[in-house]
């Protein structure tokens, strides 16, 4: 294996676990955010009133857009699955 090899393959993989993980993390930034513009207008500073609806948005983010990323991470592992007899001889 060269360095090169090894250098493309980790930003193959970094890449793909950017792109799956961006979207939920975003909706958590973006709910965080808004709920942070409300409790500071309304002056309430009730912890549960941060995490809770953060989780609840996730957990809808994953549940919408698990079967896009589970599709995105199966292409990764079945092209490196594939490419294994290349691997080797490099």
């Amino acid at each position: 294996m060269t360095p090169q090899f090894v250098v493309n393959f980790a930003r193959e993989a970094i890449q793909v676990t950017i792109l799956v993980s961006l979207p939920i993390l975003g909706m958590g930034l973006l709910a965080g955010l808004v709920i942070s513009i409300f409790q500071a207008v309304t002056q309430i500073n009730e912890m549960t009133l941060t995490f809770v609806p953060k989780i609840l948005v996730v957990l809808l983010g994953l549940l919408f857009l698990a079967p896009w990323m589970l599709e995105h991470m199966m292409t990764f592992t079945i092209a490196v699955m594939e490419h294994i007899p290349d691997y080797i001889r490099q």
